[in-house]
């Protein structure tokens, strides 16, 4: 049994924690990593090279152009114009998200109905008409029919309103539930055919199919744009809390993790309270008893708040989490109090080590700088492409969705074969060498940014378990603890160890992208009757779940042993899990319910952030309602304070728990190295000595 679980360590006199005299490790993969970031630069300037923003942004016409864009001829035209918005209902608008008809930049959108022939015949309208035609139209020269037929006007114009750059009909609705558009329902569509309102209410509806999110996006950042320094300040309040909360935790550890149970238990007994004062006062209102499976899909969230369902799901939500919290720490009493002292001694060398509390800063900046750069380099590599013209018609056409040049369109034989047809912008693509391994490029950024983000991450945990190895494995604290301990073992990680980092982040990358492929192949099956195909899909994503949960346990008890003996990354997990595994009951116990009562911390200060921006943000608070910034969507930067909140408590507790991990390894290392006599004294702390029912010889002999 022993040798399936690896030796024990054995007596060392001249270990004194950290070695010094260490070589590199895995330079293999250090080289491979710098290859892949010099890689990953190169897609970068080769994406910021090809790729435009604006695409993104702007409307483009018929001809690819960006309506509105500053410094081009369509500066002053930032609204794009559908000549006949009822070829939006097409099932080609939801295939190829391009209306089938032609689209001009304009200036406003029309503001009255109109036909082109009434146009035509009234010349004091004129002028109004060719606002919203092709340029070079001429009314004197050319007859209605003959403009009609080469499409330079639309057949009519219709009362429109711009929404998200874009003019669709002004749609209403009268009492009764008539959609009117301008208080018509029938149109003339110049044509010599009758059109209701209904039919631009369908076409409008699938125009918008791509930018119907928009409208909530748009939403959101007016929220951003107006909230965005009381977000900030919710954010500062919520790391004086963390900080506060680590420092009372320094000296004060037994009675502050009482109290934050107490107070977790109260906080979520709040949220019940509060769920069923708002699912009582709903009763007997109009709609509030409508279903949310009823209610569909609003961009109006706050509509959800109004139906007493929405507020039965928060309060069943949050009675689970009340029981299972009180059950757990019902059965978990005794080993609670293990947990406790385990915690005392990392806040003793948390405040020994004070630096390590802003180390998470230095890892927030670098993910936030591998974030930015993938973001960044996704923008560009997604819009690089080149734009692309199809034949348009309406009409069956062998020609119909060809490509084609809009320059010589005119001189081919295609408008003498598909009367009616049009070359007009499509998406975009193209046919380079660039633009076919384009969707590797692709893949390669977000690989990249898995592999960067998880080595910032592994940096992060050597160098903590590096600065906390140091202090448990100096015998006279604070005296032997060496000086500036995080630079000190952030240099020697970055010296001898980045090819041991890179191997263990390129591990775990690459399941994380292995599940990000069987979560696009899920999407891909949705609408797949095959059974069996989903359930092996479903195995298959369960099981990668568990392998990332067990690579990153393993990963982070590997950076430990990596920052104490320098070794490699697989000699160092190797040893770490056999040492885990020679000790299974005390890491079932002890490390876990550590981590539970870290997280109840996290979740005491999002708790109090979360409900105080609550009552503030939702103007509960009378005598601030009037300073409540007015918003679309409360939530909005209720959800970002309480988002970030987390965030900024993780990154305090996590310094917390990497020192727990740390102290957790070193004490099952200590009691393999060391019996406890005179030469092979334990380095442990008395009070963990005494809950453990050991002692040192020298300190039992005091004591007698």
């Amino acid at each position: 049994m022993a040798k399936n679980k690896g030796e024990a360590q054995k007596f060392d006199p001249t270990f004194k924690g950290p070695i010094h005299n260490r070589g590199c490790t895995d330079v293999f993969c250090c080289i491979l990593f710098i290859l892949a970031i010099l890689g990953y630069f190169a897609v970068g300037i080769l994406a910021w090279s090809q790729g435009d923003p604006r695409k993104v942004i702007y409307p483009t016409d018929s001809r690819g152009q960006f309506c509105g864009q500053a410094g081009t001829p369509l500066e002053k035209k930032p609204l794009l114009f559908y000549f006949n918005i009822l070829k939006c209902a097409s099932p080609l608008t939801l295939l190829e998200f391009q209306c089938p008809t032609t689209q001009l930049c304009v200036e406003s959108c029309p503001t009255k109905h109109m036909t082109l022939m009434n146009a035509y015949l009234n010349k004091g309208e004129q002028e109004y008409y060719k606002q919203f035609c092709k340029e070079g139209v001429d009314f004197s020269k050319m007859s209605a029919p003959e403009i009609l037929r080469d499409g330079l006007c639309p057949s009519m114009l219709m009362s429109s309103k711009p929404f998200t750059r874009r003019c669709l009909p002004a749609l209403s609705t009268m009492k009764g539930g008539v959609v009117v558009v301008g208080n018509e329902t029938i149109f003339d569509n110049g044509e010599g055919k009758n059109v209701t309102a209904m039919d631009f209410l369908d076409s409008s509806k699938k125009s918008n199919v791509v930018v119907e999110a928009r409208q909530v996006a748009m939403r959101i950042f007016e929220d951003y744009t107006v909230s965005w320094y009381w977000i900030l300040i919710g954010l500062v309040i919520a790391m004086v809390v963390s900080l506060i909360f680590i420092v009372l935790l320094r000296y004060l550890a037994g009675i502050m993790i009482w109290v934050m149970i107490v107070m977790v238990i109260l906080v979520i007994g709040y949220g019940i309270f509060h769920c069923a004062m708002e699912y009582r006062s709903l009763k007997g209102e109009p709609g509030s008893d409508v279903t949310i499976r009823d209610l569909g899909l609003q961009t109006d969230f706050s509509v959800y708040l109004q139906i007493r369902q929405t507020w039965l799901a928060f309060m069943i939500i949050l009675s689970i989490v009340e029981v299972v919290v009180i059950l757990l720490l019902i059965f978990l009493r005794k080993r609670v109090l293990i947990a406790i002292a385990l915690i005392k001694e990392a806040s003793r060398a948390v405040g020994h080590v004070m630096s390590s509390l802003f180390y998470p800063l230095l890892t927030f900046a670098l993910l936030a700088l591998v974030i930015a750069y993938w973001a960044i380099t996704a923008v560009f590599l997604a819009t690089s492409n080149e734009q692309v013209y199809k034949v348009f018609n309406t009409t069956e056409c062998e020609y119909s969705r060809d490509t084609c040049n809009p320059e010589t369109f005119n001189t081919t034989n295609i408008t003498a074969q598909c009367p009616g047809a049009e070359c007009l912008f499509a998406f975009y693509g193209g046919e380079t060498y660039y633009h076919k391994y384009l969707i590797m490029f692709q893949f390669y950024n977000v690989f990249l940014f898995f592999w960067c983000a998880n080595f910032v991450t592994a940096l992060g945990q050597v160098t903590l378990a590096g600065a906390f190895a140091s202090y448990y494995w100096a015998f006279k604290k604070p005296d032997d603890i060496p000086a500036n301990p995080i630079c000190s073992s952030l240099g020697r990680a970055l010296r001898y160890h980045t090819g041991s980092l890179a191997f263990g982040s390129l591990i775990l990358s690459l399941v994380q992208v292995i599940r990000v492929l069987l979560e696009y192949l899920d999407q891909k099956l949705k609408a797949a009757q095959n059974r069996f195909a989903k359930f092996l899909l479903s195995c298959l994503k369960c099981c990668f779940w568990c392998l990332e949960k067990f690579i990153k346990f393993l990963n982070r008890n590997a950076y430990i042993m990596v920052a104490i003996y320098g070794k490699s990354f697989c000699t160092s997990a190797r040893d770490a899990f056999f040492l885990l595994m020679r000790n299974i009951i005390r890491v079932a116990v002890l490390d876990k319910v550590t981590d539970f009562l870290l997280f109840l911390g996290k979740l005491l200060i999002v708790g109090i952030v979360g409900i105080c921006s609550f009552f503030f943000f939702s103007g509960r608070i009378k005598a601030v309602e009037q300073t409540a910034p007015s918003l679309n969507y409360y939530w909005v930067p209720i959800l970002t304070v309480v988002v970030g909140s987390y965030l900024i408590a993780h990154g305090f507790f996590s310094v917390y728990a990497m020192c727990v991990d740390t102290l957790f390894l070193c004490f099952l290392e200590d009691l393999e190295r060391n019996d406890g006599t005179a030469e092979r004294p334990y380095f442990l702390s008395q009070n963990l000595l005494t809950i453990l029912e050991k002692s040192n010889e020298d300190q039992a002999k005091t004591v007698d």
